[in-house]
């Protein structure tokens, strides 16, 4: 037996109640887009469509005039249960789906600020898995790691990118003058930031390393830089507690060392909201992005 999501039937319920997938989002506190993706899986689950295709108005099908008495009266049942009617259960609620390295270093140090902004909202965040979560997700707010041009308004922070590497792995090399020395350092590999960019900047005619593990997650490049494993390639905004307590330091040295702006960056998966909680969650989002990268930049940039 296999049961729908209680988040579709109700994205169902409201849509037909409410005559419009827009109306049913501001009613459930969701997207358009989350219903409508909410609706079109439980219609692959069903294995019928619930609502005629092609015309201007929303209307039912047969199956779905009869599938939705059911889901009704399921619905009213479950409302009827006391422990459901909690007034934690009556919160609103904003979803944000965002990439693991994003979520822990960026996100979870803005968390105080969203409560203080928006102290009756529940924020729920999951992550998603590079390559693997590629179609996005039915949360609110979605941010992607993908490539996206300078001036795109789905870009939440335009990055740099800077080989850092533990003190430790750095004594250990002697000093570093110039970027050609880098090859006298283990390079770490992850396929979400390739060192192509940053060899071509600096004069590199080096091919992309091929030795040594391969990270398919930026937070495990930057954990094995911290273990004195090898050298990253790193965003400042994702390492800046590091980068503060000089547990990763520029390899060529403070100021010293040459950085690229990033080719991919973090956005918000389109569409973007335009009102209501998911607007008010996304300028959030923006502040918190800007001020990582502001932090990241002063970090790497040495006194003024």
């Amino acid at each position: 037996m296999r049961l729908p999501s209680l988040d579709a039937l109700r994205a169902f319920d409201a849509a037909a109640r409410l005559g419009t997938f827009e109306r049913a989002a501001e009613s459930l506190h969701i997207t358009a887009s989350a219903i409508g993706k909410r609706i079109a899986a439980l219609e692959e689950l069903l294995g019928v469509a619930l609502f005629q295709r092609g015309g201007k108005a929303l209307l039912l099908s047969a199956a779905g005039r009869e599938y939705l008495g059911s889901v009704r009266s399921a619905l009213e049942l479950l409302a009827a249960v006391p422990l459901h009617q909690r007034a934690a259960q009556q919160r609103p609620r904003l979803r944000l789906c965002a990439p693991p390295t994003f979520a822990r270093q960026v996100l979870v140090p803005a968390l105080p600020g969203f409560a203080a902004e928006q102290p009756g909202v529940e924020l729920e965040i999951v992550l998603s898995a590079p390559f693997i979560d590629a179609g996005g997700s039915d949360a609110e707010l979605d941010v992607r790691h993908a490539a996206a041009t300078a001036d795109d308004p789905a870009v939440l922070m335009h990055d740099v990118l800077l080989p850092l590497a533990s003190p430790a792995l750095l004594a250990e090399a002697g000093p570093l003058a110039e970027p050609a020395d880098l090859a006298r350092l283990p390079l770490l590999r992850t396929p979400i930031e390739p060192w192509a960019t940053w060899f071509e900047a600096v004069g590199l005619g080096w091919p992309e390393p091929d030795r040594g593990p391969r990270l398919v997650d930026l937070g495990l490049a930057l954990e094995a830089a911290l273990q004195g494993q090898g050298v990253v390639l790193a965003r400042p905004s994702l390492a800046r507690e590091a980068l503060r307590s000089g547990r990763l330091l520029p390899v060529l040295g403070l100021g010293r060392t040459p950085w690229v702006a990033a080719r991919w960056a973090y956005q918000l998966q389109s569409p973007l909201p335009a009102e209501g909680l998911a607007a008010s969650g996304a300028s959030w989002l923006r502040r918190a992005c800007a001020q990582a990268a502001t932090e990241g930049l002063a970090l790497i940039s040495g006194p003024a």
